[in-house]
């Protein structure tokens, strides 16, 4: 609606200035014709009373044509300044209703007002559908990729039960539900951050002391870190904060477990630091560290670095897809830069 009006508002003051443009030249070229005749042809003029002259008619008639014409040009130019980029836009539509994604609006004049923001928008929005399809099909291979595995291992194992190739054991069992507990982590990871992408993930936000409960998490993973060869040590500054406690420890067992794949043994720094209208929640080792060109992308899911795990436990890819998700519904961000241990820092910001 409003493109139109706009267009509307082009038209009608274009034509005007036409129309004003025209009567201005046909009032100074009559003046002007007269001005001349009397002068140095005076003869060819017609007297009071009298009707034009042949020569005063062959003027008008002239003289009118030529005014459309240029009247016709101008309006001409005017038109394709609008028309083009209206119909380029048109087709480039109904290729991208055809599924051509990468169809793009390209013109050698550039438009006017509301035209331009017209093919300035489209763009846009065709570059938006294809990264989003490109996307699309990157998430579709990433999750059947990571899907695989486990499946593929749950399967040989049950049909191998099933023929007696394996004997029923209390290991074979455990195994069994490691493969499906990591299923269920998985599902759950793709849930929170599909969740969020689409604005849906809802959090039961309310003031927790969220030193104790961050004390907790680390509790419960100081044996399996000491034996990773991480030595944990916390700061953590006492007082309420408003979050979902339970998304936030999921966050913080994300950051842990990113540890006990990726850092080298030595130092693991936990610190929670609770500023007048700001939570910091962060994890810190001290190596082998990220290089820069891979810090900006950290946080994406199913990312890939030239990192290889510590452990034996190869990871989904997405759990600190998850801990910037879990940030960004708490209206934070997750951050990663050089940790002062020598290694990399994952820092939680939100609004307490």
């Amino acid at each position: 609606m409003k493109l139109t009006t706009g267009l509307n508002v082009q038209l009608i003051i274009t034509m005007a200035l036409v129309l004003f443009a025209a009567r201005i030249f046909s009032m100074l070229g009559t003046a002007g014709f007269y001005m001349v005749m009397h002068e140095w042809a005076p003869e060819y003029t017609s007297s009071s009373g009298d009707g034009p002259t042949w020569v005063e008619w062959t003027w008008l008639v002239s003289f009118t044509f030529i005014l459309m014409g240029l009247s016709a040009f101008v309006a001409f130019k005017f038109a394709q300044r609008i028309l083009l980029p209206v119909n380029a836009v048109a087709d480039n539509l109904r290729k991208i209703a055809q599924g051509d994604l990468s169809a793009r609006v390209e013109l050698n004049k550039s438009p006017v007002g509301e035209t331009a923001t017209l093919v300035s928008d489209f763009n846009i929005m065709a570059q938006r559908l294809d990264t989003m399809a490109r996307e699309r099909a990157f998430w579709n291979a990433a999750i059947a990729h990571e899907l695989r595995t486990p499946v593929t291992i749950l399967r040989g194992r049950i049909q191998g039960l099933a023929e007696g190739v394996f004997e029923p054991s209390e290991k074979l069992f455990q195994n069994l539900l490691t493969q499906i507990e990591n299923l269920s982590y998985l599902i759950e990871d793709l849930r929170v951050v599909g969740l969020v992408e689409n604005g849906q993930l809802r959090l039961n936000k309310e003031p927790v002391l969220l030193s104790a409960e961050v004390e907790s998490v680390v509790h419960a993973f100081r044996n399996i870190l000491a034996k990773a060869g991480l030595e944990v040590s916390v700061n953590l500054d006492p007082g309420a904060v408003q979050c979902d406690v339970v998304r936030i420890r999921q966050a913080l067992m994300a950051l842990l477990d990113n540890a006990l794949k990726y850092a080298n043994p030595g130092s693991l720094h936990v610190t929670l630091q609770i500023d007048s209208d700001t939570c910091h929640l962060s994890v810190e080792d001290s190596g082998p560290g990220l290089p820069e060109e891979f810090v900006s992308s950290v946080f994406n899911a199913f990312e890939q670095t030239h990192r290889h795990p510590t452990s034996d436990e190869k990871g989904s890819g997405l759990g600190l897809a998850v801990v910037k998700a879990i940030a960004v519904a708490h209206g934070g961000q997750a951050l990663c830069a050089s940790s002062a241990l020598g290694g990399t820092a994952f820092r939680l910001n939100w609004p307490a």
